[in-house]
């Protein structure tokens, strides 16, 4: 990017770089295969380890005990890691070292994130809200061996079922249900990100600078990426793929094996994640047209120049399209290859800090600070640093994803452009990291040699300061919400973690309402076809669904619309007969279980319009974009008069009358 943009503060090469002079990749492919698989295997053994001691201290809640020792604990990894950066062990083997680096950070992490939630079945967040859509398709993966709609019965999956396919086979294999399963895997899983992230930068960087740069981002996920722990991956793993792409573009002679994992990162982004596929892809090509006007700008012919880049280009489309093949094939198959690809609401939602551009490096907190080195850092030594270059331009494109997710409210539409603060987050705070960096080493060289030591220790306790500052905001403030409704919320068993088990909460009946469809039904649950008010029952047992809780998480195959269109029908018969006709001819797979609440139960809490007193109710939801929220509810009302049949049975349980047809 020499050339482009002018330097602000700095001249000369950066530090941060030093390439070695025959690659700017300073691992080769055998050993970066084989430390990106060992690290991943070492830090799940280190976490499910670390996650299985902390379950075992059952402290009970309200307590600020496991906020203590998460923050104790974590924080004095943390200082052990300052500790080895400071003083080193040059004279230990390096596969040695390695291995600590990898086992320290899987306990950083872990440490951090389990023991608050030590004495709850829940991860962050509990089973509310978008939790409750991430543990139904955990629990479908875990029933089928196979890949398969959350919801909706014979209806291949829309949102990407990589991760939590994984995850079934995880829950397989310990024994376990899908719901109960997503929390030790979702840990696992930010305890494998944190490692895997410190061996990507390995291959750009020294592996102390490649350290603190997953120190970074360890943090940064902790204020805002481990909530979406199927989406912290992609976005952590983000900003070093970005430097070996500009390096592998840039460089004629960097090795093509770099190319096939720049296309594996694509590819696993786009069957975990699909707007972090789509943001990969735009970096990717943004990078090259931006390296391709560079070299026509210095006189290179331009057709030698696109044909060299299209080839470079080649196999990372065709490395991810493989790999995105692999969940995408079946859904693309029922669109007859988007022919007909119906419009998905998915996009449908525009919160706060998705109207606001995100202005992380102005926060007056410690991570505020080390995103505002990050942006100075960026744009003073973007001209002569490949590492600066990659990385600015990530913010770059963050912020022109956020100027047309604006745009598209044209289209009553948005790109969902809050997701990517997490990116940004961690773009900026790797590189204020190195930005502090090159700042310690300047003054070692300005002042006088004799306080270069006295520099280097106030630095070091300086950043291991900043750093438990962060871990502790972290804990106890910006995951605090998340950990009591972990708390909160209600177990299939009809209490919640601290034991309460109140009737006037609909979570307290969840138990009775699963023995009850299995009662009335005589079927296992993956054999039954719901029709629920109470969505939170597809998140505990694999039952398909009728209709999806909201339209945004809806497949688009399975005419949500249509369905609702259809229920309003079924809820205008009069009798037994003419409902069990508009069952029998239904253009859908109907469902075979009816779940409603019953105004008359002294559980329910619900208010009828005159004259639908004695209806029993099944709320819906419609789409109310651009509004927020950006549902609407409302309710469809039955005549328990078209139940009355030999056809079906019934049971109170709570506030929900539970019909099972026979």
């Amino acid at each position: 990017m020499a050339g482009i943009l002018p330097s602000l503060l700095l001249t000369g090469p950066s530090p941060i770089d030093e390439p070695r002079r025959d690659s700017a990749v300073r691992l080769p492919l055998r050993s970066t295969v084989a430390e990106l698989l060992l690290c991943a295997v070492v830090a799940a053994v280190v976490s499910l380890l670390l996650q299985f001691a902390a379950a075992r201290l059952s402290i009970s809640e309200p307590s600020y005990a496991p906020e203590a020792l998460a923050s104790v604990g974590s924080g004095v990894v943390l200082a052990a890691l300052f500790l080895l950066l400071a003083v080193g062990h040059r004279r230990s083997p390096r596969w040695l070292q390695v291995l600590g680096t990898w086992v320290s950070l899987s306990a950083f992490s872990t440490i951090a994130l389990a023991v608050p939630l030590q004495a709850t079945r829940y991860y962050y967040g509990g089973s509310s809200v978008d939790n409750g859509f991430r543990m139904q398709y955990m629990t479908r993966m875990a029933s089928t061996p196979g890949l398969a709609d959350m919801n909706y019965v014979d209806t291949p999956p829309y949102y990407p079922g990589g991760w939590f396919w994984l995850g079934g086979r995880f829950a397989n294999l310990i024994g376990w249900e899908g719901w109960a399963a997503y929390k030790p895997y979702a840990l696992t899983w930010v305890a494998v990100t944190t490692v895997v992230a410190f061996t990507l930068w390995s291959v750009v960087l020294r592996r102390r600078i490649a350290l603190l740069a997953a120190i970074a981002t360890a943090l940064a996920g902790m204020l805002h990426g481990v909530e979406e722990p199927y989406a912290w991956p992609s976005a952590a793993w983000l900003a070093p793929v970005a430097v070996l792409t500009w390096h592998a573009l840039r460089r004629p002679e960097a090795p093509r094996w770099t190319l096939v994992c720049i296309g594996v990162y694509v590819g696993f982004a786009s069957i975990t994640y699909t707007l972090h596929f789509g943001f990969a892809v735009l970096m990717v090509l943004t990078m090259a047209v931006l390296i391709g006007a560079f070299r026509v700008h210095k006189g290179s012919a331009w057709w030698p120049t696109v044909r060299q880049l299209f080839l470079r280009l080649l196999p990372i489309g065709i490395v991810s399209l493989v790999i995105a093949l692999l969940v995408w094939l079946p859904y693309l198959l029922g669109t007859s290859f988007l022919l007909d690809n119906p419009r998905s609401a998915a996009q449908h939602y525009l919160p706060e800090d998705g109207a606001f551009l995100p202005v992380p490096m102005m926060q007056g907190t410690a991570f505020g600070v080390l995103c505002l080195a990050g942006l100075v850092w960026l744009l003073a030594r973007c001209r002569r640093s490949e590492v600066a270059a990659a990385m600015l331009t990530i913010v770059i494109a963050v912020y022109c994803w956020f100027v047309l997710s604006t745009l598209a409210l044209v289209a009553k539409t948005t790109l969902l452009a809050f997701r990517l603060n997490v990116i940004l987050d961690v773009t900026l705070a790797v590189a204020g990291v190195f930005g502090l960096l090159e700042l310690v080493g300047y003054a070692r060289r300005v002042l006088d040699r004799r306080y270069a030591l006295q520099i280097s220790m106030v630095a070091c306790a300086l950043g291991m300061l900043g750093a438990i500052t962060i871990n502790q905001g972290a804990i106890g403030l910006a995951l605090a919400d998340s950990v009591e409704t972990a708390y909160e919320d209600y177990y299939p068993t009809g209490d919640n973690a601290k034991g309460h088990r109140d009737p006037e909460e609909p979570g307290a009946w969840l138990d009775d309402e699963i023995r009850a469809v299995a009662e009335l039904t005589g079927r296992a649950p993956e054999q039954n076809l719901l029709l629920s008010t109470d969505y939170k029952l597809m998140s505990f047992k694999p039952y398909w669904g009728f209709q999806q809780e909201t339209p945004h998480y809806a497949n688009p195959l399975a005419d949500y619309d249509e369905r609702a269109a259809e229920i309003h029908r079924w809820a205008g018969a009069k009798t037994s007969d003419e409902l069990l006709g508009m069952l029998r001819d239904s253009a859908f797979r109907t469902p075979n279980v009816f779940i409603l609440t019953n105004p008359a139960s002294p559980y329910a809490d619900v208010e009828l319009p005159p004259g639908q007193e004695a209806k029993l109710v099944l709320q819906l939801k419609a789409d109310a974009f651009p509004q927020l929220p950006n549902v609407r509810d409302y309710d469809v009302h039955f005549d328990p008069a078209v139940f009355d049949s030999p056809r079906f049975v019934k049971r109170d349980v709570g506030p929900y009358t539970i019909i099972a047809l026979r």
